[in-house]
């Protein structure tokens, strides 16, 4: 059995995943305010221009879920990790996520 194959009762691939979503969400947060905040920024994230920078912030966020997920799916499929921690480490940085998109969170943080 290869290192990247799951065995049987352990909890790593779906630990991967869970952690793979909150790291995406910090991401997306912190994305969407330098897309709001840094006018080089937003001219970076802007790939569709009727959308304007929230199009490339997306797509670039769904890019990190997916490495995110990938390299740990591939580095945690025949462990047994903590449940509890993975829990906690992606609710802090969801909620994080959540309020750095959340308008007036970030015209707090942009001095508005």
């Amino acid at each position: 059995m290869t290192e990247s194959q799951a065995i049987p009762g352990t909890n790593g691939k779906g630990a991967a995943a869970i952690m793979a979503v909150a790291v995406a969400s910090v991401t997306l947060g912190v994305f969407t305010l330098a897309g709001d905040a840094v006018p080089a920024a937003a001219v970076f994230f802007n790939v569709w221009k009727p959308t304007g920078p929230l199009s490339g912030v997306t797509g670039l966020t769904i890019l990190v879920w997916l490495a995110v997920w990938w390299f740990l799916s591939r580095r945690w499929a025949a462990r047994n990790v903590n449940f509890h921690r993975v829990n906690l480490a992606a609710l802090v940085m969801i909620a994080a996520g959540l309020l750095l998109t959340f308008p007036p969170v970030m015209d707090l943080l942009q001095g508005k």
